[in-house]
């Protein structure tokens, strides 16, 4: 009976975060925004401000979520985020990671799917901040070095989408391209939930039985140079980055999950 009762809040709790979320993103996209664009400042201070902003409101959307008794987390090593310039990689469990993430770092820039600049709820807060949209092929890569270079934390899922629901990880060549062609180092981001929600194709109504936990777990930065083969150009580079990120995150996952 005790556990009815709990997953019934649950699915209510989450209800009410979900419904919040998008509240505030409406709110920030008609009264907030607006008036920051109006303000007499340069374009790249005004994305950094709404960076902020999102920030912000992303670490109160996971202080909700975990108050009202919808999930819990542990970060490991979240000073590690604490940088500028960072190229974060991570793997994408569930809905939520990158709330995670850029909740965890300042000016943490991204990139989104070219359908959010278009829903009413996401708009707002994607054209404000400047955010890297995933439809102009060649051009995200050199606007995602620009991000990095510029000093924000660009935040990338190597799988472009939510792992399937065979758990089988299955990588975009994305974040090994702008590492290779930008000459940066990964800061890998290793997030498990247990037991799993907000999968992909799960509706948020669908609670697990037991509270689930989350673990966002930090690691030490990963050089390029030490994937790569001695003498190979840019395309097998970003190949074998590729396969060596593949290769860890299955191995990292496996370890979290034993």
């Amino acid at each position: 009976m005790v556990e009815r009762l709990d997953r019934a809040w649950r699915v209510c709790a989450t209800g009410l975060c979900f419904s919040g979320f998008g509240l505030g993103g409406l709110v920030l996209r008609v009264l907030v925004f607006p008036v920051l664009a109006l303000l007499p400042w340069s374009n790249a201070r005004r994305q950094r401000i709404c960076k902020d902003l999102i920030h912000h409101a992303f670490r109160l959307f996971l202080w909700l979520m975990r108050s009202v008794g919808v999930i819990r987390y542990e970060v490991r090593n979240g000073d590690r985020l604490r940088r500028e310039g960072q190229l974060i990689v991570a793997n994408h469990p569930s809905l939520i990671d990158v709330v995670f993430l850029i909740a965890l770092a300042r000016r943490a820039d991204c990139v989104v799917k070219a359908g959010l600049a278009r829903n009413p709820f996401t708009r707002g807060p994607v054209l404000a901040t400047g955010y890297v949209q995933n439809d102009s092929g060649a051009a995200m890569v050199e606007g995602c070095i620009a991000s990095l270079r510029a000093g924000n934390n660009l935040v990338i899922f190597p799988e472009g989408t939510r792992t399937a629901p065979d758990g089988q990880l299955r990588l975009q060549r994305g974040a090994a391209n702008i590492a290779v062609r930008g000459g940066f180092a990964l800061t890998p981001v290793v997030i498990c939930c247990e037991p799993p929600t907000l999968r992909k194709g799960d509706k948020w109504y669908r609670v697990p039985v037991r509270r689930p936990r989350y673990v966002i777990d930090v690691r030490e930065d990963i050089d390029v140079g030490q994937l790569v083969s001695p003498g190979v150009d840019d395309a097998m580079a970003v190949r074998q980055v590729t396969q060596a990120l593949t290769e860890f995150f299955t191995r990292e996952i496996g370890r979290e999950g034993a």
